[in-house]
């Protein structure tokens, strides 16, 4: 894949004017929220998830790191809804932090930091970057997103480690399967709207299952981008490790219409001792420095070297 990168950082001025978000331009990514996905999270539920994932043993495995990748912005914005009117289906996520040192007890206070493509294989901050095979300009959309900060953001957990997100399902680019970046961060704080300090305990992807991800893919307005998708064997990154690799648990809000979306759910076992930024070249076979290069058209494109 390759792209121009703006302006890695997203000022604190910034920031705040646009902490209130912008008003969705409908498509599938608004479609439902209020009522598939109104926040259910009580408190019970939220002990019970923590209190399940400190007894099933599952989190005692450190979650495996990567790098993350060339498409990192700092500054992203703390807020639960990443889309900014990009369209897409619902994606809610469900993610427990716990200390997979102690016992798998939960890390109130960790910062999640999400970010990822959006439905035609786009970054934000990375607007011209090529998705590879057959897609229209990112601009073609018609969002009303911001092209520095769709589809980023921080959330932070809660006292039983529990964060969520709701954002849309992403889309992918050659030669990666589908996939979402993470990172935990401990230590630091809110400030003008964004999270600041502290250090990085996590760098890690988000995995979906193949048979679900391309049954996305066949709807709008994911079927405008065509070409060779890589399923989660021949992914780079993903290692077949299951949960511990970052695969999701995915629940469809409507078992016969896949695009009223899903809701995704995954224990985040850490050392909250550690550090682990995901800067530079590492595992994965992924590199750290921005792509180059022009957007795609609606013809094919004979470049597709993105390796985040």
């Amino acid at each position: 894949m390759t792209g121009n990168h703006k302006n890695n950082t997203i000022t604190r001025r910034r920031a705040l004017a646009l902490t209130g978000g912008t008003v969705a331009a409908g498509g599938l990514a608004v479609t439902g929220y209020q009522t598939a996905f109104a926040d259910e999270t009580t408190t019970a539920e939220a002990t019970a998830t923590a209190s399940a994932s400190a007894t099933s043993g599952a989190c005692m495995t450190l979650m495996s790191s990567v790098t993350e990748g060339p498409y990192y912005l700092d500054g992203a914005l703390v807020r639960k809804d990443i889309t900014e009117g990009k369209s897409g289906v619902p994606l809610t996520l469900r993610l427990t932090v716990v200390d997979a040192t102690d016992g798998c007890t939960p890390v109130p206070g960790a910062a999640v930091e999400i970010w990822h493509c959006d439905a035609w294989g786009y970054y934000s901050g990375y607007t011209t970057a090529n998705p590879g095979g057959s897609a229209p300009a990112e601009s073609e959309d018609g969002s009303t997103a911001n092209d520095q900060t769709y589809l980023r953001g921080y959330q932070i957990a809660n006292a039983n480690g529990v964060v969520k997100f709701e954002t849309i399902f992403p889309g992918w680019y050659t030669p990666r399967t589908c996939h979402i970046h993470v990172k935990v961060h401990t230590g630091g704080e809110k400030e003008d709207g964004t999270y600041e300090g502290g250090k990085v305990n996590y760098t890690g992807q988000f995995f979906f299952d193949d048979d679900i991800a391309q049954e996305i893919f066949t709807l709008e307005p994911y079927a405008q981008h065509s070409g060779s998708y890589t399923t989660l064997d021949n992914d780079m990154v993903y290692d077949g490790g299951g949960a511990s690799s970052g695969l999701l648990t995915l629940k469809p809000v409507k078992k016969a219409d896949p695009s009223k979306g899903y809701k995704g759910f995954l224990t985040l076992g850490v050392d909250p001792d550690a550090e682990n930024t995901g800067a530079g070249s590492g595992g994965g076979g992924e590199g750290g420095t921005p792509p180059t290069g022009t957007a795609p058209s609606d013809a094919p494109s004979a470049s597709a070297s993105v390796s985040s």
